[in-house]
């Protein structure tokens, strides 16, 4: 395989991607997020603790409006601010325990419906899904 047909393939991949994620997280968010406020959440759940610039750099979003929405989280009492021992200027950003609490059970309904999803999938197969994720998470997407 040439390395154009190799990168059609990740893009063809990446949107397949993309659009199940869309259709397992629908509707299961909070009332009480925006969209762009779970999308942090989510990132937050998944990668804490987190700087103020990584969720910045990965949401695609000015420093200036993740700050905001960031304010607005800890208001809802979603996240925390924790300072760095080491270097008192930095703060690292991790979810509450109300946060904790609500991506857990956000959590728990996406994996009902991926389990759902995959319900039809024999073992091996499953077993062979598992290891493509492994190797696309350490080579691809790390």
């Amino acid at each position: 395989m040439n390395n154009h047909t190799l990168f059609q393939k990740f893009v063809a991949f990446s949107a397949a991607v993309h659009q199940t994620t869309n259709e397992l997280t629908k509707d299961v968010k909070s009332e009480a997020l925006t969209p762009v406020q779970y999308k942090i959440l989510e990132y937050i759940a998944v990668s804490q603790p987190v700087t103020l610039s990584q969720i910045s750099e990965c949401m695609l979003m000015s420093m200036p409006n993740t700050s905001r929405e960031l304010r607005k989280l800890g208001e809802k009492q979603f996240i925390e601010k924790v300072t760095d021992d080491g270097d008192r200027r930095k703060q690292y950003i991790r979810l509450s325990e109300k946060g904790a609490a609500m991506m857990g059970e956000t959590f728990q309904r996406i994996e009902a419906r991926f389990m759902k999803h995959m319900e039809k999938v024999a073992e091996e197969e499953l077993q062979e899904i598992e290891r493509a994720l492994d190797l696309l998470h350490s080579k691809v997407f790390y």
